[in-house]
């Protein structure tokens, strides 16, 4: 397929920036994307705003091209065709479950190109489909809202628990909540429903509870998670000494746990790190569950978990790299639906270093370029390149089959110079004094829109003179 002079140019000084420019193109072709709101959206409607529209919009502010909405808005306000007010209003009543569906939709698609690119990492551990499991509280946003305007605690917009796939680095499904207040434990009902026979599920102390283990069993599915200290459990025979980890020293013993719905007894492994550092918060231990067979050395599942960083250090990206919480955004819905669209941009992102990776090898993208260069060039070349190459010269990236993009974007990424986006080790924290605690407390947006609806509700009509 031949491409202009001008198009070529810019694959030869930023592949980076066209290979994401594409991945727009064709993941959120605007008919694929309303195709998607019209399956999904319950109560939702489009008419003179359409979905693929705000997807658009926002994706140019998360990915640091328009500063807020509101100026990407005025650089399309002919394309958008509605008014501002209705497009906020819009993104304020956007369907936690089309966020949701959003996310999946991405994931789906990108998975299959960084598959037929060869992109993928090395498996965690063979014959698993590995996933980590982790959740992100929104920071606060502006008191913009009535309801906010009389207190001075932060305002949580919403929070949001993410599988994230370490094999193909792309964060497959996210469970959004609108309460800031709610408990993380309180969505895991949603995450048991996405784990599927034979996933290996890693996650932390949080998400340990009687339930959600015995779920993942009935769900014939592997876990290692860190155990609650509050966790009810027994012990079975005496540790044994395994050998040694990165972190520590390694034991193993078994543990009796009681299944909250039959009362019956199951054993399950339990593996012990002794620090050799303590952790932030003073522990000189921790302790994981795993029911993964015994020819799994505890050796290998300490090193698994410590894998658990990897979630985190998405969200970091997410929140440094592209911009996933968005202070303007007071509404919940809004605020969620930003967060989804800067997990999907992510995934566009996570596609873009799997061609690296093909073309690179593994560990040389690993180990030597950095995502924050990576989006700065992104970001800082995409306007001008826009300038010179319009949308309609972005179009036939739509209706591209998979397989052709993913040979077009090995392509690109053989002319990328991996010099231009060099990682940097990053040097030991030094240990901090405790903060002191904040003066106000944080207060869930959610909560004071359902207080005020429901006052608006009671209030008795004046009679009519």
């Amino acid at each position: 397929m031949l491409f202009s002079a001008v198009f070529e140019q810019f694959v030869q000084c930023s592949p980076v920036c066209v290979m994401h420019r594409a991945l727009m193109e064709n993941v959120f072709a605007p008919a694929e994307l309303d195709a998607l709101f019209r399956r999904t959206a319950v109560n939702q409607y489009e008419r003179e705003l359409l979905f693929s529209t705000m997807v658009d919009l926002v994706s140019l502010v998360v990915c640091r091209v328009s500063k807020s909405v509101h100026a990407a808005y005025v650089r399309k306000r002919e394309e958008v065709g509605v008014s501002v007010r209705a497009l906020y209003d819009k993104l304020g009543g956007v369907e936690v479950g089309m966020s949701r569906a959003l996310v999946q939709y991405s994931a789906e698609r990108v998975g299959k190109l960084i598959h037929l690119s060869r992109g993928a990492r090395a498996s965690l551990l063979k014959g698993y489909k590995t996933r980590i499991l982790d959740g992100n509280h929104l920071s606060g946003t502006h008191h913009r809202l009535k309801v906010l305007r009389g207190t001075a605690a932060g305002a949580l917009p919403g929070q949001a628990l993410a599988l994230l796939d370490p094999q193909r680095m792309l964060i497959e499904d996210v469970f959004p909540c609108e309460n800031g207040h709610t408990q993380e434990r309180a969505l895991l009902d949603q995450v048991l429903r996405s784990i599927n026979k034979g996933d290996l599920l890693i996650a932390d102390r949080n998400f340990c509870t009687l339930g959600f283990l015995f779920g993942l069993k009935r769900q014939k599915a592997c876990l290692i998670i860190r155990q609650h200290a509050r966790m009810p459990w027994t012990a079975v025979g005496k540790e044994r000494y395994m050998g040694r980890c990165a972190t520590g020293r390694v034991y193993e013993g078994t543990a009796d746990l009681c299944d909250p719905q039959t009362g019956k007894i199951t054993h399950i492994r339990r593996i012990t790190v002794k620090l050799s550092q303590p952790t932030r918060d003073g522990d000189t231990e921790i302790h994981l569950l795993t029911n993964l067979p015994a020819k799994i050395k505890p050796i290998k599942i300490a090193e698994l978990y410590r894998r658990r960083w990897t979630l985190e250090q998405a969200f970091n990206e997410l929140t440094t790299h592209l911009r996933c919480e968005l202070n303007t955004l007071g509404y919940p819905r809004a605020a969620l639906f930003a967060f989804c669209v800067a997990v999907c941009s992510y995934n566009l992102l996570a596609a873009v270093k799997g061609a690296l990776r093909s073309v690179h090898g593994e560990k040389k993208v690993e180990t030597e370029v950095s995502n924050y260069f990576l989006t700065d060039e992104i970001s800082s070349v995409y306007k001008g390149m826009m300038i010179a190459l319009p949308p309609v010269n972005w179009e036939i990236f739509q209706a591209m089959p998979a397989a052709g993009l993913a040979s077009h974007l090995r392509r690109w990424a053989r002319t990328a110079d991996l010099e231009n986006y060099p990682k940097h080790q990053s040097r030991p924290k030094k240990t901090k004094a405790p903060c002191p605690n904040a003066q106000f407390k944080h207060v869930a947006t959610s909560e004071l829109l359902d207080k005020s609806r429901q006052s608006k509700r009671k209030k008795p009509k004046s009679a009519s003179p």
